[in-house]
């Protein structure tokens, strides 16, 4: 028998310190994540991941049944103890004092919603111009369960949770800009953390939205050292990518407060029926349930054509990713085959070729339609064929011919393995330093360059 949820679920339808500085800081970010490793695995039970009834008034992620008016506006917080927490030279907590949040959003059915996520304050000083700067985190796929959200990874990174497993492995960027002196948020989207719905995964407009007013909340928090003239920055890999690059293109209209100065945007499924394609019998196979499940709650229409195509090993299939962290939709679901959760034994994409609703869906989801409203630095390994690395291109090239300031920067490495995970993940790691130096770059104030003009051709 599943578990019960609170959510409603789908499968009813189916600048640089001085080199001794930056020493110490370099050996403060390794001995955290030692720490990460040593200390940071939890086992957690099963049952965890649904709150009993008696428990559900005291649960941060429990939302109230009626939200702010004003988006990015606070609903509660809390302290958020890190998992590695070490003492610095002045006597602060290294890398600085974490707070949970819960704030307000709008998603793309104009309705509000909760979100949580989480604020750091750095103890490191910014010793760029002006006031310390803010960056927004865009986590990448971290699953679907209330237990896999980020603020959650920065608390106990690693969790055992009966047959799932999440890691927080945005932990690593946070904690390099939190060395800088950077101010971090990072957001949980819409449904991840939250117990009252499903997490909406790459909703094009949720994501956006909940990056966003993620800034707007932590420069409401009364101890932050941010202030109103900080500059911003966004980043984000993978569904983080994808977060960034809409976020950077709904600004204008939705948070023209929220000034940008930079966003990093890695890896992004910008085009989703290239990237469901890459991923259908692929490691990350599991990512279609989430993406249909998600699907499934933001457009309700939807379910007739999923009731009609999904037999019942697809339906079981999105019934238990819907509660699965990145690690069991690994162990559970790698190497799958859409074409066996259907009843016609087509794949995801064909019955998407063949149904003009599923393509209108995936159209309303396409980024790289607006002009983005900042500088913005765009990356992915050549090799990617998860995310593939022709439809990010793509996006570079679409934002160029509106008159982006664009950065694009393809990491090149050789075929680690066709549907593994190594050919998307391996440049996140090894492209991250340039990333968070060109974002630092940005937040003191200097301008970037563009190479539009000369954007390296595909291998």
């Amino acid at each position: 028998m599943p578990r019960s949820h609170p959510r409603r679920h789908p499968s009813s339808a189916a600048s640089a310190p001085p080199a001794r500085g930056r020493l110490r800081v370099r050996g403060l970010i390794a001995a955290s994540a030692a720490a990460l490793l040593l200390a940071g695995i939890q086992a957690t039970p099963a049952s965890a991941d649904a709150p009993s009834p008696e428990a559900e008034s005291s649960n941060f992620y429990d939302p109230p049944a009626k939200l702010p008016e004003a988006d990015g506006a606070l609903v509660r917080t809390e302290r958020l103890p890190l998992a590695a927490s070490l003492p610095s030279i002045d006597g602060q907590r290294f890398p600085g004092t974490a707070t949970r949040l819960m704030y307000k959003t709008t998603d793309s059915a104009g309705e509000p919603a909760a979100v949580t996520g989480a604020y750091i304050d750095p103890a490191a000083s910014w010793r760029g111009e002006g006031p310390r700067p803010l960056v927004a985190v865009a986590p990448g796929t971290m699953g679907q369960g209330d237990r896999c959200s980020a603020s959650m990874g920065l608390e106990r990174p690693i969790q055992l949770n009966g047959d799932s497993v999440s890691v927080g492995y945005e932990d690593i960027v946070i904690y390099r800009l939190l060395a800088a002196g950077v101010g971090v948020v990072v957001t949980d989207y819409i449904g991840l953390g939250t117990t009252d719905r499903l997490h909406t995964y790459i909703n094009r407009v949720d994501s956006g939205h909940a990056l966003l007013d993620a800034v707007r909340a932590a420069r409401s928090l009364p101890d932050a050292s941010i202030t109103p003239e900080s500059r911003v920055g966004l980043y984000g890999y993978s569904q983080g990518g994808g977060a960034s690059a809409s976020a950077v293109e709904l600004q204008p209209t939705y948070a023209p407060d929220v000034r940008l100065t930079g966003a990093h945007v890695g890896a992004p499924p910008a085009n989703l029926a290239e990237v469901l394609a890459g991923i259908d019998g692929s490691a990350l196979a599991g990512a279609l349930g989430w993406t249909l499940n998600g699907f499934l709650q933001t457009y309700p229409d939807l379910r007739p054509i999923a009731d009609e195509y999904l037999n019942d090993a697809g339906k079981s299939a999105l019934e238990d990713l819907s509660t699965k962290c990145v690690g069991g939709g690994i162990f559970g679901h790698a190497f799958t085959r859409s074409s066996d959760w259907t009843t016609t034994g087509r794949s995801l994409g064909e019955i998407v070729r063949a149904e003009p609703r599923l393509r209108e869906v995936l159209d309303e989801q396409r980024i790289g339609t607006e002009k983005p409203a900042t500088a913005v630095r765009v990356t992915s390994g050549v090799q990617d064929d998860l995310v593939p690395h022709a439809q990010t291109r793509q996006l570079a090239a679409d934002w160029c011919a509106q008159g982006a300031e664009l950065t694009y920067a393809p990491v090149r490495l050789p075929n680690l393995g066709d549907g593994l995970l190594l050919n998307h993940f391996a440049p996140l790691l090894i492209d991250q330093g340039k990333a968070v130096s060109w974002l630092k770059d940005r937040l003191t104030g200097e301008p970037a360059s563009s190479n539009c003009d000369s954007l390296p051709e595909q291998p």
